[in-house]
């Protein structure tokens, strides 16, 4: 499970965040590449964007139940 004080502090604001547990394994930036993004000197994923429509929040939640270390929160502040 993602922790709020732990996520990333490339998230932006919102929602959706990815915290320090990423093993950088591409599933969320395939899923929802709209919203997720890949710090290059981390080699970790972040959100860029927080979702604006129901299709990209839809999305965010499959990249977030897919995560294999579950480290996609959505528990931020909205």
């Amino acid at each position: 499970m993602a922790e709020l004080e732990d996520k990333y502090e490339d998230n932006v604001d919102g929602e959706f965040y990815v915290d320090d547990q990423c093993i950088d394994c591409d599933l969320c930036r395939e899923t929802a590449p709209d919203n997720f993004t890949r710090n290059e000197d981390g080699g970790y994923s972040y959100v860029y964007k927080q979702p604006e429509n129901d299709e990209e929040r839809a999305l965010c939640d499959e990249a977030m139940e897919g995560c294999p270390v579950e480290a996609i929160g959505n528990n931020g502040n909205d």
